[in-house]
């Protein structure tokens, strides 16, 4: 999730069966209702300093906590009440355990960074306040009430290609404005936009600054970072300015207008070679249809050399955005629409999917990744050499050809000193254990989280209290129908662990969940394609 989230207009309490908490009820929730209680963290004796000016120590003398409204790798993101403004607020909880590598508490004090340095305007998140304890750093924010772009489009009555020149016209106006001030998104796509408010003309705005990073005229930059389906070419040759922002909305214009990416396949490297060939296709339906103007300015975003691409500048200039309101308002057909959901619900269960694997990861998996390490470890140094790596492999019954073992190498070795630590590792070996291999442990624990009564089927009402703790918008129950629908292969009602485990498996989404997984595999698959 992004640090601004959809919710109703209430504070809620979170227990097993959540009950709304009125606001003038809100000075007597318990202590425990408090996050900095209930997710307290044993104290360490190194205490790390992220932030060098943070507005203070104690978020909690200003803001009061409520429900939990979503989490990412690093975050969680709660509703907030401003004890000093009565304002309501979303504030990301960005835990310190969390941040395993340098990179990413870089991460985190760059994206404070930014959100101060970005200016006031009504289609970016706007920043409040960022405090910082022993525990973690609060990233306290605007609260975006209306929920995420696709929810909307599939919420409307009909969808016409007037509505995706204006979203369009939108995203465009927001990379203008961060690339004015010096700040390439690097990470859009369509969950990073939410609606402000529940309104007909509520604001679209602009979240996550999570991988943005500051940027000089003619400035090039190599690190592989965002999301493969909205990723520009440039960026897997590890060569990149901030053209890659006009790409990625290029990209989504392309969903809003047929439903589906540009560029698809059930694997990293598939997609990466899709979007190195740049072949869009132009022939499916709805596009027939689609006005020549749009599908214009789709092969402009989409050039795959960035010299000749179109300037974000160009984009707005472009007389299909210019002329948003006058653009066709014939709607584009229930099957765009229907495409749009579906992929919009799968990401939103997968996502949920991928937290409960996350966050039942037995430790005991954990100590035997370790005690492994360790036996490979022959010279006891504390780090694994390539040939320590290939020897182990080789004893435990698992011998990997050269080529192969220096991918491993490659992907894992987060800090690039060609050697893997304990901590690479157990990151390597958690992330490489396919899920939905038949006998993954970690799949079925996740089947079970949703399948309260055990019956070995989610249904309907299980399904509904396994994501009440996420936002699916007004229109709950339908999405809730629509996702059993979608994943129900035999169209019984009910999800099966065959299903499930079908759904899990399709696409690519669970293998890049982790940031600084994502990161290392992308730039070992740039790294083979790209020699």
């Amino acid at each position: 999730m992004g640090a601004c989230v959809s919710v109703g207009g209430t504070i809620l309490r979170k227990t097993r069966e959540i009950k709304a908490v009125p606001l003038q009820d809100y000075n007597c929730l318990e202590a425990n209702q408090n996050p900095k209680s209930r997710t307290r963290t044993p104290r360490s004796s190194r205490v790390i300093t992220i932030l060098p000016d943070p507005s203070g120590k104690d978020v909690f003398k200003r803001y009061r906590f409520g429900k939990e409204l979503g989490r990412g790798e690093f975050g969680i993101t709660y509703h907030c009440y401003d004890d000093f403004t009565g304002e309501l607020v979303a504030c990301k909880k960005i835990s310190k355990r969390k941040l395993k590598t340098e990179i990413d508490i870089d991460d985190v004090r760059r994206e404070v960074e930014i959100m101060r340095n970005l200016p006031s305007h009504p289609n970016i998140v706007k920043y409040k306040d960022v405090y910082e304890d022993r525990e973690a750093v609060y990233l306290v924010m605007e609260l975006c009430q209306g929920g995420e772009l696709f929810d909307r489009i599939v919420a409307r009555g009909h969808y016409t290609e007037r509505g995706a020149a204006t979203t369009t016209k939108t995203i465009l106006e927001v990379v203008k404005v961060c690339h004015e001030h010096g700040v390439i998104h690097r990470d859009l796509k369509p969950e990073n936009f939410l609606y402000g408010d529940d309104s007909e003309s509520a604001p679209l705005k602009a979240i996550d600054f999570g991988l943005s990073i500051f940027f000089e005229p003619g400035q090039r930059f190599s690190e592989i970072v965002g999301s493969p389906y909205y990723m520009a070419p440039e960026v897997l040759k590890r060569n990149y300015s901030h053209e890659v922002d006009v790409w990625s909305a290029g990209v989504i214009l392309y969903i809003l207008l047929c439903g589906v990416p540009p560029f698809w396949a059930d694997t990293e490297e598939g997609i990466a070679q899709a979007i190195i060939r740049t072949k869009i296709d132009f022939e499916r339906d709805p596009w027939p249809r689609v006005s020549k103007d749009a599908k214009e300015l789709v092969k402009g975003m989409l050039n795959p050399n960035p010299s000749i691409r179109m300037t974000v500048e160009e984009a707005l200039g472009h007389q299909w955005i210019q002329n948003a309101h006058q653009v066709s308002n014939i709607s584009l057909g229930e099957n765009v629409k229907a495409r749009i959901k579906q992929f919009s619900l799968m990401n939103k269960f997968k996502k949920k999917v991928l937290r409960v694997v996350a966050d039942n990861l037995p430790n005991e998996k954990v100590a035997g990744i370790k005690q492994m390490f360790h036996m490979m470890d022959t010279d006891k140094n504390g780090n694994l050499t390539f040939e320590e790596l290939k020897h182990g492999l080789h004893k435990m019954g698992q011998p990997v050809a050269d080529p192969d073992v220096q991918m491993l190498m490659d992907a894992a070795d987060v800090d690039g000193n060609g050697l893997l630590n304990c901590e690479e590792f157990v990151t390597l070996s958690v992330h490489l254990k396919k899920i939905g291999e038949g006998d993954d442990e970690q799949l079925r624990q996740a089947f079970r989280y949703f399948d309260k009564d055990e019956s070995g089927y989610i249904e309907v009402e299980e399904l509904r209290e396994g994501l009440v703790e996420d936002n699916l918008g007004p229109n709950n129950d339908q999405v809730i129908r629509d996702i059993i629908f979608d994943v129900d292969l035999d169209k019984d009602g009910r999800i099966s662990y065959p299903e499930f485990e079908a759904m899990m498996t399709r696409g690519v989404e669970w293998r890049m969940a982790s940031r600084q997984y994502s990161r290392a595999m992308l730039k070992a698959l740039s790294q083979r394609m790209f020699k």
